[in-house]
């Protein structure tokens, strides 16, 4: 009988003292790879969400408590146009497009809705102080250089890129674009007329749906609406297309050197404490995970002692019949082995399905299996296993047969 009949008939007789070491086991990896897997898609989807925003920093006037990112100029108050021209001028490392925007109630079909006015990007272009400008006077998209990392900007100049971009490249003054759920309320498509505060636009385009406040609203040109509304040359919000790691870093700062008057916010600030959390929920998996390994190595290790003192007759037997203590120590490691690929497999599954079905249930994430979980978890369920199941299984190689009869 070789050495892996041996151990495999050993567990298939013995499997009870060996199942709560397996399960130990087991749930340290499946709590490893779970929370590994969710942390790992969380934060890329974070990653795409701050990438796809389109403007990812606020210019706000300095009383506005920010309660919704893309209703942040909902708030009534405005602050000078002319606060554009100086973020522009300024020429901030960084800064890839600005987006100001303007919120005034209109009646539609005895409808009350909000019609927010936007600057395309060729009224920048028109402006002969602002023609050096490479920000503004590029293509959406274009990097300057300024960023090691360039935002995400969608290169598509149509007037549906608004949805992602929050940007436009051209709209005239006559020109109206509707929200999805806008459109569908007033039952109006591209190329039809609208009337607008006592006049006609014609509907220029209707946005995809984004699942945001932009599928209530109508777009016009900002100093369009600016006139029809008498508020004169004001804004609610300036919206900005940062650099990811400028949006992150320095630029704050240097916005609100160029504009103390106003307040700046950041969806970095956001994304931040998301990431703080992942990072905690990274730690702590590895907490569970030590946890539950070091329970399991002690039950392995409790089996395993309790297992020589147990067979120590069939140990000597085994030994007085030629069996070396290699043999013996390899005999009990090798179903250490087993029993860590074991725990390490059915961890990494079980791990990878909890997941899967947690993420998009709870957290609204997407989950795939990741590789390199399924090595770490057999690595790490093989070594403890291995590790605790050592000094028994010397233990049982140092058994002397003479000893073991003579006491029998």
């Amino acid at each position: 009988m070789n050495l892996r009949t041996m151990i495999l008939k050993e567990i298939w007789q013995r499997p009870t003292p060996m199942l709560t070491s397996l399960t130990a086991v087991t749930l340290g990896v499946m709590a490893l790879v779970a929370i590994q897997n969710i942390t790992l898609f969380s934060e890329d989807k974070i990653n795409n969400d701050m990438e796809s925003l389109g403007a990812n920093v606020l210019v706000l006037p300095p009383d506005v408590t920010l309660q919704d990112y893309y209703a942040a100029d909902l708030h009534g108050r405005t602050m000078p146009e002319e606060f554009v021209t100086r973020l522009a001028l300024a020429q901030l490392p960084g800064v890839e497009n600005l987006a100001p925007k303007l919120c005034v109630d209109a009646v539609v079909d005895s409808q009350t809705v909000t019609l927010t006015g936007i600057l395309p990007k060729n009224e920048f272009q028109k402006k002969a102080s602002w023609q050096g400008l490479g920000m503004l006077t590029n293509a959406v998209g274009t990097d300057r250089g300024c960023c090691p990392t360039a935002a995400n900007v969608d290169t598509d100049n149509s007037p549906q890129s608004l949805a992602s971009t929050r940007t436009i490249q051209t709209l005239d003054e006559s020109d109206v674009i509707l929200g999805s759920d806008i459109a569908s309320q007033l039952k109006v498509k591209p190329g039809e007329k609208l009337t607008l505060l006592e006049n006609e636009f014609n509907v220029l385009a209707v946005l995809p749906s984004t699942g945001t406040v932009d599928d209530s609203r109508l777009f016009a040109h900002l100093h369009r609406v600016q006139e029809l509304s008498g508020a004169g040359p004001v804004v609610n919000v300036i919206e900005i297309m940062a650099c990811c790691e400028e949006a992150a870093g320095d630029l704050i700062t240097n916005l609100s050197a160029e504009l103390p008057e106003t307040r700046i916010i950041t969806i970095a600030q956001v994304v931040e404490t998301q990431v703080a959390v992942n990072g905690l929920m990274s730690r702590l998996s590895w907490v569970f995970f030590s946890i539950l390994l070091l329970v399991g190595a002690a039950s392995i290790a409790s089996v395993m002692y309790a297992n020589v003192t147990e067979r120590r007759k069939e140990i000597g037997t085994l030994m007085a019949l030629g069996a070396s203590r290699g043999f013996v120590t390899n005999l009990f490691l090798g179903k250490a082995l087993l029993l860590g690929i074991a725990g390490g497999l059915g961890g990494y599954f079980a791990g990878t399905i909890l997941a899967i079905i947690l993420g998009p249930n709870l957290l609204g994430i997407q989950v795939s299996p990741v590789p390199q979980l399924f090595l770490i978890g057999i690595l790490s369920a093989t070594t403890v296993a291995l590790g605790a199941s050592y000094f028994p299984a010397r233990r049982a190689a140092g058994v002397d047969p003479c000893l073991v009869f003579n006491d029998a």
